[in-house]
């Protein structure tokens, strides 16, 4: 004889009770304190586990029917030019089509040695979240001040954690978006790039006019012509200081 409970209403067998179900029963008929602690303990873990499926559902739903993230801003320096997805785009953009499944992003900064860290949740409805975090120094690019910089830092991880909790690319309206020259580069990698010119003592400014573009807008071309030029400086640093 099986010693399964089976739940019934008017004779009919009812589906599986839940922990909730089981803890209305256990409360109904003056359940033991311990019983009702385990039956509340495994209510929670069971509330965490359906959140967490609806979670990875929703991403599943949203990544079936991505939204098309284009690039909406064009910067210019002397005879180069590009397209940026600026980060009020990509929020509005990837913010829309997430609520339609219940998602929704948030933002935390911190900041220690020098860096920055910014850290994407996205979070559903249901309750259960998972984050990414991005870390770049200050963009000391242009003629920012110490606030500045740091501002713009935060925007740029703030759009690079949010395409990459998503999944999701920038895109130009005419084009694939697969050549290097239009592939934006990984923070990680520009931050690098900016390491290297202040290691080296080189006037950024200067640096990235001659790069031809901007440290918060670097393309994986950008960043292959920066490492030649870094490695051939340190190259000649070398041959001066053996000479």
């Amino acid at each position: 004889m099986s010693n399964e409970i089976t739940i019934t209403q008017g004779g009919l067998p009812q589906a599986a009770p839940t922990p909730a179900d089981l803890l209305k029963l256990a409360v109904e008929q003056g359940g033991s304190v311990e019983a009702m602690s385990a039956l509340m303990d495994m209510h929670l873990r069971w509330e965490a586990n359906e959140a967490r499926k609806a979670y990875h559902a929703a991403m599943a739903a949203f990544k079936a029917h991505p939204p098309t993230v284009r690039k909406d801003r064009e910067v210019k320096y002397g005879n180069t030019q590009y397209k940026h997805a600026t980060l009020a785009n990509v929020t509005a953009t990837i913010s829309a089509a997430m609520s339609d499944h219940g998602l929704t992003a948030s933002w935390r900064t911190d900041q220690a040695g020098g860096q920055v860290t910014v850290t994407c949740t996205v979070t559903h409805e249901l309750g259960h979240s998972e984050s990414t975090s991005l870390s770049a120094p200050a963009d000391n690019s242009g003629s920012k001040n110490a606030i500045q910089a740091i501002g713009s830092a935060v925007t740029y991880l703030q759009r690079y954690t949010l395409l990459a909790m998503t999944g999701l690319a920038a895109t130009d309206q005419d084009d694939d978006g697969v050549a290097a020259g239009q592939r934006w580069a990984d923070p990680d990698s520009v931050a690098r790039i900016i390491k290297g010119v202040d290691d080296l003592q080189i006037d950024q400014d200067a640096f990235f006019g001659w790069l031809g573009c901007d440290a918060t807008a670097m393309t994986e071309r950008d960043v292959q012509k920066a490492e030649a030029a870094l490695a051939a400086k340190r190259r000649r640093i070398a041959k001066e200081m053996g000479a």
